[in-house]
């Protein structure tokens, strides 16, 4: 299986079927995997991406602190697979001296590795050619890295950031062409 590094490189709602995607981007080129994700997961994503901290952990959180209470650590994470419209994705814990695979959604999986700076990587394949074009207005697409989320707080509400997601337009994206 050929594996290429990836970064999440925007987060944003389609507004054709009101879900969210996360866009991927090859970490050394310019493919991407667009994977389309539920709106916790988009929160949590957004989240961690922004360093945003919570009164009280969430789900990934979670998994975090049950991975690294448990003696592992997350080692990378391989989107590995698509059937039927569905993505597989598989997380690479490392626990003494043994490496153990757990299958995972990719939305979970990146954000999880997010969590601990993990590295992500896609089946080759699963990459596309499309080319990403900015779009001409200024968006509240939250791109990584180096952008601001949409608050100048370190803490955002729960309703400020649903209504950032369910405000991103298509156009937040850019467009993308074969």
């Amino acid at each position: 299986m050929q594996l290429t590094e990836v970064e999440v490189m925007r987060l944003g709602l389609d507004r054709s079927n009101n879900s969210y995607v996360v866009i991927l981007k090859e970490k050394t080129g310019e493919r991407l995997l667009p994977i389309w994700i539920g709106q916790p997961e988009a929160e949590s994503i957004v989240i961690e991406m922004s360093k945003l901290r919570r009164d009280r952990p969430l789900t990934h959180d979670l998994c975090k602190t049950l991975i690294t209470g448990l003696g592992g650590t997350l080692r990378r994470i391989h989107i590995t697979k698509v059937e039927n419209r569905t993505y597989f994705a598989e997380l690479q814990i490392h626990r003494d001296d043994q490496i153990i695979n757990i299958d995972a959604r990719p939305s979970d999986s990146i954000a999880i590795a997010l969590r601990f700076s993990a590295p992500m990587f896609a089946q080759d394949s699963l990459l596309t050619s499309l080319v990403f074009e900015d779009a001409t207005e200024e968006g509240e697409t939250y791109s990584s890295p180096g952008a601001n989320p949409p608050s100048s707080t370190d803490e955002m509400s729960a309703e400020q950031l649903k209504s950032y997601l369910e405000n991103l337009r298509p156009e937040d994206f850019g467009k993308f062409n074969i």
